[in-house]
């Protein structure tokens, strides 16, 4: 089953780490991709620019709507994500808590729902 990672953080979490250590909390990352890889865990990772980039987007009424910046109650910010793939979610937690930013911010860990085209005649 595939799991969602997603990594939060408030901006004052990852601007307590010096500059001259992020390099390495980065490399702290792309090491982590490479024992996933290796292990046949990994599915993707990507980080996040910037909340200030980003934008909600909503259609009500057939009505577009887009709003700068995301639109939550909450300081911590979703500033990446790893999708895992786990036979447990107790091997989904394990493999959360290895990322090196669940030792700055948080990571929300959530099993994928996997969609399927219905096929034509069949019951729900």
């Amino acid at each position: 089953m595939r799991y969602l990672c997603m990594i939060f953080a408030t901006e004052a979490q990852m601007g307590a780490i010096p500059p001259a250590e992020m390099a390495a909390f980065v490399n702290e990352h792309l090491d982590y991709d490479d024992r996933l890889r290796a292990s046949g865990h990994f599915v993707e990772s990507e980080g996040l620019e910037a909340a200030s980039t980003a934008a909600v987007v909503r259609v009500r009424d057939g009505r577009l709507s887009v709003t700068d910046g995301p639109f939550i109650e909450t300081n911590e910010q979703l500033g990446g994500f790893y999708l895992v793939e786990a036979a447990s979610g107790e091997e989904a937690v394990r493999l959360a808590a290895g990322i090196p930013s669940s030792r700055v911010g948080s990571i929300e860990l959530w099993p994928v729902f996997e969609l399927a085209r219905p096929t034509e005649g069949a019951q729900p």
